[in-house]
């Protein structure tokens, strides 16, 4: 018999979760397969802790229970898009809100995968004549509903998980234009600036933007900051400017200055 239509549906950014319990979410997304005792190493956390949030991450439907740890689940029934977990998306929201107000009208515009970048696109429907290039499906398909966007969107085979296409599709389209504006995240920025994800394919996505785009804009919540994870791409201090909702640490700070590259604070209202 298949259950599968039975597990929770996750609606989309509504759910409340720790810092931890969302980058675990999101190491689920990308690793399809995490462990307790490895994710209690990670996190520095008892393996009861650990236990406690991946059944919290089951029963709002982000995970699948299975023997020592959890797995990515089936995406099924009438799953929302954008479903993966976001924090504070009023955070976001400030970020993408400033982000937007840097972007002028008719301008080319690369959007990388992540949530972030996603409510960038959200915040930039009330601009006119964009030209959107993008690989993720969930910000072509919100691009799409502004009638004088022009939505150029990768082809290739789909991650089912996040609704992105990677691979040899979407480095064909990011090296088919050269557009004014590309706009990344990282799901982590390591204490020497050096910039971290959960994948190879999510550290090439942001290259391959970087090297096809005028000028790239970086956005970060405060979290990143110190956030452990395991692949290294490129450095905090290689763009034109760095978004994040609060002032970075210190030493970060420090590296900033010595760069070109210019931060902007974005303070969410209230």
């Amino acid at each position: 018999m298949n259950h599968k239509h039975s597990m929770p549906v996750p609606q989309k950014n509504t759910i409340a979760m720790s810092d931890r319990q969302a980058q675990m979410a999101e190491m689920i997304l990308q690793e399809k397969v995490v462990h307790v005792e490895p994710l209690a190493r990670h996190f520095k956390v008892s393996s009861q802790t650990i236990r406690r949030d991946l059944r919290m991450l089951c029963n709002q439907g982000f995970a699948m229970r299975i023997h020592g740890g959890a797995k990515c689940p089936e995406l099924v029934g009438n799953m929302a898009c954008g479903w993966r977990p976001i924090p504070d998306e009023t955070v976001k929201q400030a970020i993408a809100k400033k982000v937007a107000q840097h972007i002028p009208n008719g301008t080319s515009v690369a959007l990388g995968a992540g949530t972030t970048p996603e409510i960038v696109a959200r915040a930039l429907l009330s601009h006119d004549h964009l030209k959107i290039f993008t690989c993720s499906l969930n910000i072509a398909m919100l691009a799409s509903t502004n009638p004088g966007f022009e939505v150029t969107i990768a082809g290739g085979r789909l991650r089912n998980a996040d609704k992105n296409v990677l691979g040899s599709g979407m480095e064909n389209l990011f090296r088919a234009y050269k557009v004014d504006v590309g706009i990344c995240g990282a799901a982590g920025v390591d204490d020497d600036g050096t910039l971290l994800d959960f994948s190879e394919e999510e550290v090439r996505l942001r290259q391959i933007i970087k090297e096809n785009s005028r000028c790239v804009y970086l956005v970060l919540d405060q979290t990143k900051f110190g956030r452990a994870a395991h692949v290294r791409g490129g450095r905090i201090v290689d763009v034109a400017k760095i978004f994040c909702d609060r002032m970075p640490p210190p030493h970060i700070c420090a590296l900033i200055d010595r760069s070109n590259a210019v931060l902007t604070v974005c303070a969410a209202e209230g």
